[in-house]
């Protein structure tokens, strides 16, 4: 009997898309029209008649094109760059055809002339896409850390991945809007614990509120640091949620780049061959390329990684010739603040392929 598979990140748009013969998502008009219901783009009672019609005409027809007057005619600077945008972002999906040609084009052209916000709703829909057959929510939790900022905790020997805006949003409201955002103020309020460790006794409630984003994903291990470039990570969860992201990154790099590939937390790092090294997020990449020259990396900086892993190709005839059959080793750390930012784009363009894919 086939599993029964869930339904989640509604809001993603993911309904919305059809696929080619390839299995890419190709947008449709509904697709496009889900944006124009984002707060930057939905009218306001300060709304100009020519922002009302444009909204109105873009509703009705959300793949026709704009005039350049049509645009200039909108009064509210911010509403008419908000506007230019969205334009751009939808022109671009729809010249390149799919979101993962379109994805990829971007990344590649090194210009990227669309805010985070458009580029995450992408990255959300394709990893809806890649894990439509997936039943582990650990999978899909892990997934989320590519497209939402993660703020990392410890908390009573755990290393916890939390969702940044819904942590922040608690934080000021208990999870009560603005009114508990005022009692919050008054002090007439404490903070309640309403965030729980995604585990497998609680994974049926992760389906039924994925998009509330409250459940945290423990990345516990255990770091002693090393003179060399080793560091030694020692796993302490069998279900850990480093080993779901590593699911999560395989099948992205499967499904954009067509290439399989066996990604690991890693016990320890002493390698002398040290070749190749991609960092998934900004601060990671500085630390690897530091270790790597055998640059200081003070203490403080340290501590900031959450994890290292290793990445080996099933076809070793993939990779570039010099480095053919060695392990690639990935690094994720968190910044100055506690959060991490995953850089998906990072695994597509800085692995070491035979050629471009």
């Amino acid at each position: 009997m086939t599993p029964h598979l869930h339904d989640f990140w509604p809001r993603s748009g993911y309904t919305h898309l059809q696929q080619n013969a390839r299995g890419w998502l190709v947008p449709t008009q509904a697709y496009v029209r889900t944006f124009l219901a984002r707060p930057e783009l939905a009218l306001v009672p300060e709304s100009c008649a020519a922002e009302v019609a444009l909204h109105e005409g873009l509703q009705a027809a959300p793949l026709k094109p704009v005039a350049a007057a049509e645009l200039a005619a909108v009064q509210d600077d911010d509403a008419r760059e908000n506007y230019a945008v969205f334009l751009r972002f939808r022109d671009g999906l729809l010249a390149a055809g799919t979101l993962e040609a379109y994805y990829l084009q971007l990344m590649r052209s090194g210009v990227v002339d669309v805010p985070a916000v458009f580029i995450d709703a992408v990255v959300q829909a394709l990893l809806r896409h890649l894990l439509a057959d997936c039943n582990d929510a650990l999978e899909a939790r892990a997934a989320e850390m590519l497209f939402r900022p993660q703020r990392i905790t410890q908390y009573e020997g755990q290393m916890l991945a939390g969702d940044r805006a819904a942590l922040d949003m608690l934080n000021e409201t208990a999870g009560l809007g603005e009114v508990g955002r005022l009692l919050r103020q008054s002090g007439a309020l404490q903070p309640t614990a309403q965030v729980q460790v995604l585990t497998a006794d609680n994974a049926v409630d992760y389906w039924q509120a994925s998009e509330r984003h409250h459940f945290l994903l423990d990345l516990t291990h255990e770091l002693t640091q090393d003179l060399s470039h080793g560091l030694t990570f020692k796993m302490t969860r069998a279900r850990s949620g480093l080993k779901a992201l590593a699911r999560v990154l395989e099948r992205w790099l499967a499904h954009l780049l067509g290439v399989q590939v066996q990604i690991e937390p890693v016990h320890q790092v002493t390698d002398s061959a040290w070749r190749w090294h991609v960092g998934l997020d900004v601060e990671s990449t500085a630390i690897l390329n530091d270790l790597y020259q055998d640059r200081p990396v003070e203490a403080e900086r340290m501590q900031r990684l959450v994890s290292l892993f290793t990445l080996t190709f099933a076809n070793p005839a993939e990779m570039r010739s010099d480095v053919a059959g060695k392990p690639v080793y990935l690094g994720l750390a968190t910044n100055a603040e506690g959060v991490v930012r995953i850089k998906p784009q990072n695994l597509l363009l800085n692995l070491p392929l035979a050629s471009a894919s």
